[in-house]
């Protein structure tokens, strides 16, 4: 039975040319031009339905793109209400402990892509018999549908600490109800079973299957990859390596907290992340000039883009939403934080927040021509706004509301520090620091960089294990853009870290580190929604409240009100308050 979470229009032209796929080129995605709709009261009947009902899935992540960053930025470090603000927003900021009534709190979205995904699956395992199925294909999108899955789930869990869990096909999200086939489950729980469904899979398919829409899409090559409008295709499906090492990091907090042991949680993100840098930095296609998932000299150049750019920008994608003005695709984030007519102007960073940047206390060495600090801020009609999104005077998008700027999944950057994390937690404090701040350098001394080392282990070649191909000797040649570090490719001073547990205690030592980590992650992702999640798993691993407190507590100008949050983020209250059981 197909639910009316497909019995709506999935007004998707782009299939009315998709099957075969080997034909001529498709109108672009999500494509809202068309009637074709797929609303089967029997199923998919054909490969085409099978497609089609895929890419509604990702209609409902479009949806809810942008929610992550409204919902939590304004309870983060660096965003506040501006004078023309909204109370919903206001009642975000000020830590307000009902939120029931609060537009933006509602988790329905990521329930919708949930109840998208379960249907979805239900049908695939009915069609899984047909004769005519494209058996890749099908494998293919149940991977990419279980990924899609895990996503809202840890989202959910990392925005409310909680979520309704169901496998079975309802309608709406009003009929959630906690019991029988639906679990409310809180964080520990939570991670444990979205980890369990990423390493089992569904119906026999392993979740780590990707798809490559520009071999399928045009298998002959017709247009090159960098020219082909297919290529941003492939970042639209949350991706495995990054789901699994993320919920790997929540594991390892988790267990931290309980005293237990977190070192294989820790040892799984490291390997999967780096198995799958090595995977992109080792491309040959362009050797000498390859910059591909590497902070390196090139970085600076290139940090713009990849927000301003019209597409994602490859050299720091993995995985992101993708929204298109010109076919009815957009986001709110322009309305909400640029103040160019016709935008609302509704959140803008706060002073303390932009003065971080520039604190060579807090960030190392930096100045006022620090290529981050540049692209995060402007100032227009006398007002600071933040400019990641949308520059005044962008060329990119030259008007003030073309709302579809592409939101982030995961970045390189962001593999990179959850490298880091993972590596601290199994002390291999040399390999983190060199990640982290000066970069991965072949002939340092130091007993990381020795070939065959467990310190060097996961970032030898799989070719030839005497050379590093983070580094300017590759095992293709001679890389022209080596790694730098997260810091060290923008010239600043190493942010301090840790090296050894004797002086502070182990306890003390990773905590200090992950301290570095999250001070960083507060100018790399500024604006982005990535940073309040990573604070709320650093207050969990470390059971400190304060973590949250002290970052978040300065941007407050009314000391009262800067007592009342921190007393409200003291008592646990850094998770979004809403009754997700919907009862």
């Amino acid at each position: 039975m197909i639910t009316k979470a497909y019995k709506t229009i999935v007004r998707l032209g782009v299939f009315s040319l998709l099957f075969p796929l080997i034909f001529t080129a498709c109108s672009d995605f999500f494509d809202p031009s068309t009637d074709d709709e797929f609303n089967g009261e029997d199923g998919f009947t054909s490969n085409t339905e099978m497609y089609t009902g895929f890419l509604g899935i990702m209609t409902k992540m479009q949806a809810v793109g942008d929610k992550e960053i409204l919902l939590t930025e304004p309870r983060g470090e660096l965003i506040e209400p501006s004078d023309e603000s909204t109370s919903d927003l206001i009642a975000l900021y000020n830590y307000d402990q009902n939120l029931q009534d609060n537009a933006y709190a509602n988790p329905a979205g990521y329930y919708e892509v949930i109840i998208a995904c379960n249907d979805y699956l239900q049908n695939m395992a009915q069609y899984k018999s047909n004769p005519n199925v494209d058996s890749d294909a099908w494998q293919a999108l149940v991977a990419s549908t279980v990924r899609t899955k895990v996503w809202a789930y840890k989202t959910l869990a990392e925005i409310y600490g909680q979520a309704v869990w169901f496998d079975d096909a309802i309608t709406e999200v009003s009929d959630i109800r906690e019991g029988d086939k639906f679990q409310l489950l809180q964080l520990g729980d939570l991670v444990d079973r979205c980890l369990s469904l990423l390493t089992t899979g569904y119906d026999g398919v392993s979740s780590d299957q990707e798809i490559n829409w520009y071999e399928w899409l045009d298998p002959t090559h017709t247009v090159a990859l960098a020219s082909s409008q297919y290529r941003k295709w492939n970042y639209i499906v949350p991706p495995y390596a990054g789901l699994y090492a993320e919920l790997c990091l929540w594991k390892g907090a988790l267990l931290d907290a309980a005293g237990q042991q977190s070192a294989t949680y820790y040892q799984q993100a490291a390997d999967e992340l780096l198995k799958k840098l090595g995977e992109q930095i080792n491309v040959t296609s362009d050797p000498g000039s390859n910059v591909y998932w590497l902070p390196s000299a090139a970085t600076p150049g290139h940090y713009s883009p990849i927000w301003n750019n019209a597409q994602p920008y490859p050299y720091e994608t993995v995985s992101a939403i993708i929204y298109d003005y010109t076919k009815n695709q957009t986001n709110t984030l322009l309305r909400h934080f640029s103040n160019e007519y016709p935008n609302k102007y509704w959140l803008r960073p706060s002073e303390v927040g932009v003065a971080r940047f520039l604190d060579k206390t807090f960030n190392p060495g930096a100045t006022d021509n620090d290529t981050r600090y540049k692209a995060c801020f402007g100032m227009s009609s006398g007002q600071r706004y933040l400019a990641k999104f949308r520059p005044v005077g962008s060329s990119a998008r030259a008007n003030a509301y073309q709302d579809d700027c592409h939101i982030y999944i995961y970045r390189a950057t962001q593999y990179h520090l959850m490298l880091c994390e993972a590596l601290n937690h199994l002390k291999r404090f040399t390999a983190m620091n060199a990640v982290f701040n000066k970069g991965v350098k072949a002939g340092d001394t130091d007993d990381c960089f020795v070939a065959g080392s467990a310190e060097w282990q996961g970032f030898e070649s799989t070719v030839d294990p005497t050379k590093s191909d983070w580094t300017g000797t590759a095992n293709w040649g001679t890389r022209k853009y080596p790694s730098l570090g997260i810091r060290g490719c923008f010239n600043l001073t190493a942010r301090p870290v840790k090296d050894n547990i004797h002086d502070l205690g182990e306890t003390a030592t990773l905590k200090f580190n992950d301290l570095a980590f999250l001070d960083e992650a507060m100018l790399e992702f500024a604006g982005e929604g990535k940073v309040y999640p990573m604070m709320c798993r650093m207050a969990v691993r470390y059971s400190d409240p304060a973590i949250v407190a002290d970052r978040v507590c300065p941007k407050y100008t009314d000391e009262s009100l800067a007592t009342i949050v921190r007393s409200r983020i003291m008592d646990g209250g850094y998770w979004v308050p809403f009754n997700l059981n919907f009862e």
